[in-house]
């Protein structure tokens, strides 16, 4: 998503459209009683339409329109954006007590990836923050993201950094959005997902199409968004509808093996949990809790069945997991990420496994 939104001046005054009005009344040769007797108002009310304090109605601008020549359209128009300025400008001086809000969401990043405008007006920031997120103020924003109603939707993972997190989940669900999917099959999504672990041997420019459409198909919305800072998280999952779920899957560390087990993770949390929570994996905390020791075996047995971990630690060499690897169709790194996990030597075999990069994208 790409913010189109040009550096725009925002004015703090309003003018209303009995301005135009005594313009046009002026323009005519007449006097502030010509008007009034001609369109059937009082001096009294001519004033306060002057004023801005009384609104030009659909039934006074139909008047106008008889009276000046001038469509009742156009003042119609005039009426609407003037109340609309008069919202804004009251809107923007409440908005001045929440700017201290912005400094918990990574604004800048979000300049940066060109999700929203660069401004240097905090309010009209501001605005563009709350546009992002789809809620109209801040107190809306605790609402959905952070106040004790939502709690039981959402991991623990949030409350230590609830801006960062709520954005790269506000990106996700944004791309998710996107992505149009069939309704929620749990059966076509197992079955689909067993056709995903054959993708593991491919260059993610096969996977990654091939791993949406697979996905899509069982109504599962695969979300690939580049993790922000603060908010190192693995993956992601959710309930976007009722018929249409969400994975949400980082690049953390970069290396295949954890990006294969956080997606097949939230795949597991999808097909087991329920659909009034969310789900946020950082790879290796909270694993005390059920769900997440589920989501881990699952992941681990679709990948690799635990009947496989004694060969895979008695090996010795890269050309034996690379052997093991081919029997069993998956990727050599995944291989080599299994025998690390049991064997706890992390840096055996890393040669083995390929690191995945962000494909840079283009205006």
């Amino acid at each position: 998503m790409i913010a189109k939104r040009q550096n725009r001046f925002e004015p703090d005054f309003a003018i209303p459209p009995g301005a135009t009005l005594e313009e046009t009344m002026e323009s005519l040769g007449m006097s502030q009683r010509d008007l009034a007797e001609r369109t059937g108002l009082t001096v009294q009310t001519l004033n306060r339409i002057f004023k801005g304090e009384q609104p030009i109605t659909y039934e006074t601008a139909n008047r106008l329109e008889l009276v000046t020549g001038i469509a009742a359209a156009f003042w119609n128009n005039l009426e609407t954006q003037y109340r609309e300025q008069l919202s804004k400008i009251e809107q923007a001086q409440q908005m001045q007590s929440h700017i201290v809000w912005l400094k918990s969401i990574p604004v800048r990043e979000l300049v940066e990836r060109r999700v929203i405008p660069a401004e240097t007006n905090k309010v009209v920031v501001l605005r563009e923050v709350l546009r992002f997120y789809g809620v109209s103020s801040v107190e809306s924003w605790h609402t959905v993201w952070d106040e004790p109603a939502a709690a039981a939707r959402r991991s623990p993972f949030f409350q230590s950094s609830p801006g960062p997190t709520s954005a790269w989940l506000r990106l996700g669900q944004l791309e998710a959005r996107e992505i149009h999917c069939a309704p929620y099959d749990k059966k076509r999504f197992l079955e689909n997902l067993h056709l995903i672990r054959n993708l593991t041997v491919q260059p993610p420019s096969k996977f990654v199409p091939e791993m949406r459409r697979l996905c899509a198909e069982a109504g599962v919305a695969l979300a690939l968004i580049p993790e922000i800072q603060g908010a190192p998280w693995s993956g992601a999952a959710e309930w976007l509808t009722p018929a249409k779920a969400m994975i949400l899957v980082s690049l953390r560390g970069k290396a295949e093996d954890k990006f294969w087990f956080s997606f097949f993770h939230e795949a597991g949390h999808i097909l087991h949990d329920s659909k009034k929570e969310r789900f946020i994996d950082d790879g290796k905390d909270y694993r005390d809790k059920p769900e997440e020791k589920r989501a881990d075996e699952f992941a681990a047995n679709i990948l690799i069945p635990a009947t496989h971990n004694a060969s895979i630690q008695a090996a010795r060499s890269a050309a034996e997991i690379t052997r093991i690897a081919s029997s069993l169709k998956i990727s050599a790194g995944i291989v080599a990420g299994r025998y690390q996990f049991i064997t706890r030597k992390w840096s055996t075999f890393n040669g083995l496994k390929t690191k995945l990069m962000w494909a840079q994208k283009t205006a």
